[in-house]
């Protein structure tokens, strides 16, 4: 199987504009996302996505590029659309946004595409301030590994475990699970998902893997250890400097 890791990446951004030209440690946040793509062992090529000629400029020194259009209402629609034109079997959609993604998180979602139309990540939730987060989107997951349902809110409720112990007694009780940024797909689901119209609870809950679920697009949930550490802000590059200086 023919796997592309395809980078979305764009200029504007509420918090961060140009973010994915930040330095971080003397190289632009892309290029240590790309970097850590390119130790993947799965995947044949690393791609990096965008609508903007600063971004394409800067990364044509170290990565391919492809220009998309510039009215894609997600990094989902970016991808398909390089994915159209591209010759490949499947993709790994990875955040432009995570410069210590692990390269064995991509490797499981690009493994679990072999059997699977859809894939995706998700790690056990640890830190109690996490818990009731909705930026922290959970998930939970059949038997067969795949996802039931994603949410902001923390799924699923411990009628028996309600009130003892508060939080931690919560996540004591139960594996409460964090999904991770990340998705596999094949490439003519892929390409199916984005004709799609926006999706009821996708609406309701501004998460777009919802719209897969509500049209019957199963998604097969890999569980991993790895804790995403993405860029939103300025504050956040000198925390992702302190963890490689660690490293």
């Amino acid at each position: 199987m023919n796997i592309v890791g395809i980078v979305p990446a764009r200029y504007a951004s509420t918090r961060f504009p140009g973010k994915s030209l930040a330095l971080i440690a003397g190289k632009p946040l892309i290029q240590h996302v790309v970097e850590r793509c390119q130790k993947a062992k799965t995947l044949d090529e690393v791609i990096v996505a965008t609508d903007d000629s600063r971004i394409a400029e800067a990364v044509k020194k170290f990565c391919r590029v492809e220009m998309t259009r510039p009215d894609h209402p997600s990094g989902t629609d970016r991808i398909a659309e390089v994915a159209a034109r591209c010759p490949c079997n499947a993709v790994v959609n990875i955040q432009g946004d995570e410069p210590l993604i692990d390269p064995a998180v991509i490797d499981a979602v690009a493994g679990a595409l072999v059997q699977n139309e859809m894939s995706t990540a998700a790690t056990p939730i640890k830190n109690p301030a996490e818990y009731d987060n909705p930026n922290v989107v959970k998930v939970v997951v059949n038997m067969a590994g795949h996802a039931l349902y994603f949410s902001r809110r923390t799924i699923p409720y411990l009628r028996e475990a309600a009130s003892p112990g508060g939080v931690r007694g919560q996540l004591a009780a139960f594996p409460f699970l964090k999904h991770v940024g990340i998705y596999g797909y094949r490439r003519e689901t892929l390409l199916r998902l984005v004709k799609f119209p926006v999706s009821p609870l996708e609406n309701a809950e501004k998460l777009e893997q919802l719209r897969a679920l509500e049209n019957s697009i199963a998604i097969a949930v890999v569980k991993v250890e790895y804790d995403s550490v993405g860029v939103d802000t300025p504050e956040d590059v000198s925390r992702v400097e302190k963890i490689l200086r660690m490293k």
